[in-house]
């Protein structure tokens, strides 16, 4: 592998676990005295959005870059789990700034446990949908079945 192609998709996914983040942050950051519908609202609105930023990402990974099923994978999961890690240390931070009620150890353990917990999952999503994108390639490259 090159060192160019290298750094093009540490880099795109240094910023798809960017934009994660945001969306994540966002809907964390909300004030307390939102009502709880309209709270419940915006968070739904966050997992919309990161399901579609996810689904962007696997096809552009296979379409665009014509990953392998694994690397197109693993490269959204490191995406995915380079939010998570964001958003533990936004918390780890928030925790050493302010006053929070959880011990701060708890913090420490979030950056090893988000990033694991948001990362694992989305592999083996993002492993069967590009596998059922590939199929359809394919399929749909080589004419039609009878």
């Amino acid at each position: 592998m090159s060192t160019t192609a290298r750094t093009s998709w540490i880099g795109e996914v240094i910023v798809v676990g960017a934009i994660y983040f945001v969306i994540g942050y966002g809907s964390a950051a909300l004030d307390p005295a939102i009502p709880d519908q309209r709270r419940f609202m915006w968070r739904l609105t966050a997992w919309i959005a990161s399901v579609a930023v996810m689904s962007t990402h696997i096809a552009y990974e296979h379409v665009r870059r014509g990953d392998s099923t694994a690397v197109a994978a693993r490269h959204t999961a490191l995406a995915v789990a380079l939010g998570g890690f964001l958003l533990a240390l936004a918390a780890t931070v928030h925790a050493a700034v302010g006053a929070s009620h959880a011990p701060f150890w708890r913090f420490l353990i979030a950056l090893v446990v988000w990033p694991t917990v948001t990362g694992a999952p989305v592999f083996v999503v993002a492993f069967a949908a590009t596998a059922i994108l590939r199929r359809w390639s394919t399929r749909g490259a080589s004419g039609p079945h009878r």
